[in-house]
């Protein structure tokens, strides 16, 4: 594949603005299938070029893509979605906010960089489909925490024969939340079963020990089924686990730490993975005793630990076979 031709989306709510990099025209269509449609027809007049050598790129603004990505997906194009805030520190400095102007940033971004941009190769639609269902479930789980713990900290102090009421309209939501949970909990389980291909990649990764079907299923999704990272280190990066050193010349020697820059909750995820490793694994609580005892800092090896249970996450992902304890074969 020889892509020599982008085309930058700038993708809202009811418009998508176009622009093609090489001649610079630019095109808004409506945020519809037969809008896309069109817009996909504009595309290949304008570039003058094939379907295999014309590349979308666009950023990802959840629902609103979601035309956008089915229909390219079911025509054959080739996409690439991309972080906005990676588009927006890759320009340089900029001033103002304009639709047409960020279409148009898109393109030239994508233009730049169209020998490393890798197009979405998996079933982007079930993925998404996942993703969503997922984003729901997390945020039931926070808002049932809340409820937990409001409902803990008023019995402690309030008499509930005189709050009954309050009590137990918290009780009911607590239940209702947990009723939906389980449904989501049952429809990802049914989607994944039911595809093949997802349902080896699960298999494969909760076999190592310490990860369990929620981080296998985020890091599925989150990988483009293990397609979207080269290495396990890129997406360590990615989940604020990777640490960078951070000094210069001879007066800066700040201690070497990981970014802020992160998804947050796949750092959490994986920080109780690790946790649960410690605790599961005879491997990984000697290695964590033993550091722990020579002195070194407790965050630290737990942040080694995180590391090493995504590189073996990585690694069967890559291999096609479930992860081998091999101490367990030590003489």
């Amino acid at each position: 594949m020889k892509i020599s031709e982008i085309i930058g989306i700038d993708v809202s709510k009811l418009t998508l603005d176009c622009c093609d990099h090489n001649s610079g025209r630019q095109e808004a269509f409506d945020n519809t299938f037969g809008a896309i449609e069109a817009m996909a027809d504009w595309s290949l007049e304008t570039t003058g070029t094939s379907k295999g050598h014309l590349l979308f790129v666009f950023e990802h603004t959840g629902l609103y893509t979601y035309k956008l990505i089915q229909y390219l997906s079911e025509k054959g194009y080739y996409y690439c979605i991309v972080s906005g805030l990676e588009i927006k520190r890759s320009l340089g400095i900029t001033r103002g906010k304009d639709d047409r102007a960020d279409a148009k940033r898109i393109a030239q971004y994508g233009y730049r960089l169209r020998d490393e941009l890798k197009p979405n190769q998996v079933n982007t639609q079930t993925l998404e489909g996942l993703k969503r269902l997922m984003s729901v479930r997390h945020k039931l789980v926070v808002q049932r925490a809340g409820y937990k713990v409001s409902l803990k900290e008023q019995q402690r102090i309030l008499d509930e024969k005189k709050e009954s009421v309050l009590f137990s309209v918290q009780r009911k939501v607590i239940q209702t939340l947990d009723t939906e949970i389980q449904v989501i909990e049952k429809e990802l389980d049914r989607i994944i079963e039911e595809d093949p291909d997802l349902q080896k990649l699960y298999r494969l990764i909760t076999s190592v020990k310490g990860i369990g079907k929620i981080t296998a299923r985020f890091l599925i999704v989150y990988t483009g089924g293990f397609t979207q990272f080269e290495t396990w280190r890129k997406f360590a990066s990615y989940c604020g686990i990777a640490p960078f050193p951070y000094r210069s010349g001879t007066s800066v020697k700040g201690r070497t730490k990981v970014s802020h820059l992160a998804n947050k909750e796949g750092k959490s995820l994986l920080s109780m993975c690790a946790v649960s490793a410690i605790q599961c694994s005879p491997e990984m609580k000697t290695y964590y005793e033993k550091r722990v005892e020579r002195g070194k800092n407790k965050m630290s090896t737990l942040n080694i630990i995180r590391n090493k249970l995504l590189s073996r996450a990585f690694a069967v992902a890559q291999r096609g076979t479930p992860y081998v304890n091999t101490m367990k074969y030590a003489a």
